[in-house]
């Protein structure tokens, strides 16, 4: 891996309720999954690392719009990322504001190997509906699959399905896509029929349950790669099992 491979992360949440400790929670959940982690710097204008001392009450002092503003490392060499921000809900499910939290990170081996419970921690904290960990270069494919053309409706790439708009979604659990790594609430399990021992026996094989019930599901051992012929295969037939992700099924 090259440093300059990135895993992008987001996690979907009920909006923020006044200083609401899920923003400080996520980031402690992310500190707690990855050996050695301290995100207590703040960037300036400038792009240079300031340190928070105080790092917990500064986030929820400049709680603002719905999210808070981005916290790293401090180190240029290895750079994590955190930040959280609202999405409308004018672009959301059932016209509710959702709280979302972002995270980039470094995709090598000790961030592969925490990945999984990165993800959990972050989902977690935040009470997340759902949320996903996918490298940079996937998610430019999966973003695809949303993206209306000039023409209209989406044109995915390598044979991937047309997902609907946010806003079209029936419900804020429902997952809106897949990514490498997947965190289903209990909701969201419930929502798109997961688990069935029978059919779901591969997914089971790369899950983890969480500890509010909910589900981390992973689609392939190494980091998703859609040039592999079997990593895309897999993300295809995942697709296939569940319907209800992006909102392709029968109303």
């Amino acid at each position: 891996m090259t440093a300059r491979k990135r895993l992008g992360l987001i996690v979907y949440a009920p909006a923020l309720v006044g200083r609401d400790r899920r923003t400080i929670e996520s980031v402690h959940g992310m500190e707690k999954a990855l050996p050695g982690l301290r995100l207590e710097w703040r960037l300036s204008n400038g792009g240079r690392p300031i340190a928070l001392p105080l790092r917990d009450g500064w986030i929820l002092e400049k709680i603002e719009d719905g999210g808070f503003p981005l916290v790293c490392n401090g180190d240029q060499g290895f750079p994590v990322t955190v930040w959280g921000r609202e999405r409308s809900g004018l672009f959301s499910p059932g016209g509710q504001d959702l709280f979302e939290v972002h995270a980039k990170l470094p995709l090598n081996k000790p961030v592969i190997e925490s990945a999984a419970a990165v993800l959990e921690g972050v989902a977690e904290g935040a009470r997340a509906l759902w949320g996903e960990a996918t490298p940079d270069d996937a998610a430019v494919d999966i973003a695809y699959q949303t993206a209306p053309t000039l023409a209209g409706p989406p044109s995915p790439r390598r044979g991937l399905p047309a997902l609907k708009l946010f806003e079209h979604i029936r419900a804020p659990e429902i997952p809106y896509y897949l990514g490498w790594l997947n965190y289903w609430s209990a909701a969201a399990a419930r929502a798109i029929g997961f688990p069935d021992p029978t059919r779901d026996a591969e997914l089971l094989s790369r899950a983890r349950r969480t500890a509010s019930g909910g589900w981390v599901v992973q689609l392939t051992d190494a980091p998703l790669d859609l040039d592999n012929p079997a990593h895309l295969d897999m993300l295809k037939r995942t697709y296939e099992r569940f319907p209800e992700i992006g909102g392709r099924a029968a109303p």
